[in-house]
């Protein structure tokens, strides 16, 4: 656990039920469980929506009992990156939509997401502790749910399970699924950006405004806290980032890391300019302490909790080391004397080759009886993770009740991204991928290129939204 230059964020559990349980159909005629490894957004999600549909579902998660780099606590559903949902968007963006999608499925992930909201501009972002607290309750709440807190360290042989390890999968369970699947386990390295306290940041010099004003009230038109830097500055802060010592992998260690989430020194070691272009663009932003002169670049932060007291540096997901961090970090205009409430980190994400092992069920083509879902099975992001474990948990309860969903339309979010996984991929070239409008299938009759994208997008969304709404009602 990276070290605390305060006191750590206190730990908790909520206790009272998650209302929507009471909407679930019981069956207590049903005999057979749906087993889950892993308690994350994907298995909670997967419960929950096997759970309304009348399966019992028995999730087995092994922290606190075996813990994680990268977790804090034992909560269910642990936010252990970013803080936000991205996107909320339903109409022009692929991750909006999969939030609509995932809504109009009755969405546990979704429907806290949406009780713990906090200004984001255009995106949905949460107070990650009450949040997964709420996670937490509402599935010990839930009359058809159990949890087991232990480690499953094989593939079971019996039984329905899904494995939703995300991928932080232990090792034991790792090496299990690398021997049944005869193939080494496929990685990238993944980080994790810092959080600083909002009352050790220097106001006169940062000042709040969501890009472009985004945002329909003035609480999401200023949700974000940006920091100018002149080009000295810039170019100051990419020497240290160069110069600064960083984590080096152990001997053997051989991953690449997924584009959506580089660590900053990666990117700029790519280019002196990479950054100025990526997290720390300045345009849509005018400083209100000097409304003349136009920033170089600029650093932001987002709010990390409802009280407003911690903020996340947007996209600056980092592997220098700890000491590093904290000098390199206070060059920034803003953040000279900033306290860290958690400093980044870095950490192996595993994988399956879905394209080669798994059915168009999600189904572990050597042993059916086991399906995979969430981040393991070669998607990036919560959205995407819970997103298959919502998929994944429809498609085991309806089996176990006797029945064979037809395939999700691919011309929705989920569709396109779980078809993507199961086959739609080029298996020798496999790797993690975010949800976006090139998975979808082509729209007749629509304007190509930048010019028409606007109505393109319109169109592949009022698409999807229909079809996703035929597919949830042949369920019903």
């Amino acid at each position: 656990m990276p070290p605390l230059l305060r006191n750590a964020i206190p730990i908790g559990r909520k206790t009272e039920p998650f209302p929507s349980a009471a909407h679930a159909i019981t069956s207590p005629a049903m005999t057979q469980r749906l087993n889950i490894i892993g308690g994350g957004m994907a298995g909670c999600e997967a419960a929950w929506q096997a759970a309304q549909l009348g399966v019992p579902v028995t999730i087995y998660e092994m922290r606190p009992k075996v813990e994680t780099f990268a977790h804090q606590t034992g909560d269910l559903g642990e936010m252990v990156c970013s803080n936000s949902f991205r996107s909320d968007d339903d109409e022009q963006n692929a991750v909006g939509l999969v939030h609509w999608e995932m809504r109009a499925a009755g969405s546990l992930i979704m429907a806290t997401a949406d009780k713990h909201r906090i200004p984001a501009g255009g995106a949905l972002a949460v107070d990650r502790e009450p949040y997964a607290k709420s996670i937490t309750a509402a599935i010990h709440a839930h009359p058809l749910i159990d949890v087991t807190y232990d480690e499953i360290t094989h593939l079971p042989d019996e039984g329905q399970w899904i494995v939703a390890t995300g991928p932080l999968t232990s090792g034991a369970l790792a090496e299990a699924i690398q021997a049944e699947t005869g193939s080494e386990a496929l990685a990238f390295f993944d980080a994790i950006a810092p959080i600083i306290y909002a009352d050790s940041i220097d106001m006169s010099r940062a000042w709040m405004q969501s890009r472009y004003d985004k945002g329909e009230t003035i609480e999401e038109q200023t949700a974000y806290l940006n920091c100018p830097m002149t080009k000295d500055q810039y170019e100051g802060f990419i020497d240290a980032l160069l110069a600064a010592e960083k984590t080096e992998f152990h001997e053997g260690e051989t991953a690449g890391y997924f584009d959506g989430c580089l660590p900053i020194e990666v990117m700029a070691e790519r280019g002196r300019e990479t950054l100025r272009f990526g997290p720390m663009k300045p345009i849509g932003l005018t400083n209100a302490h000097d409304p003349e002169t136009k920033a170089y670049a600029v650093v932001q932060l987002r709010r990390d909790n409802a009280l407003g007291t911690l903020f996340n540096i947007v996209g600056f997901q980092t592997k220098m080391k700890y000491g590093a961090q904290t000098s390199v970090f206070r060059m920034i205009p803003g953040l000279e004397i900033a306290e860290f409430a958690r400093l980044g980190g870095i950490h192996r994400n595993t994988f399956i080759n879905s394209p080669t092992l798994l059915d168009n069920q999600m189904r572990l083509k050597s042993r059916p009886n086991i399906r995979f879902a969430g981040q393991i099975t070669g998607v990036e992001g919560y959205v995407e993770s819970a997103a298959m474990g919502l998929l994944a948990g429809r498609l085991a309860a309806a089996e176990i009740n006797g029945d064979t969903l037809p395939p999700v339309p691919n011309t929705t979010a989920m569709g396109a991204l779980v078809h993507h996984i199961t086959g739609g991929a080029e298996a020798k070239t496999f790797q993690p991928m975010n949800v976006n409008f090139g998975l979808f299938p082509p729209l007749d009759g629509v304007r190509g290129g930048r010019r028409g994208r606007k109505d393109r997008y319109k169109g592949y969304t009022d698409r999807a939204k229909e079809d996703w709404q035929q597919w949830l009602a042949g369920q019903s």
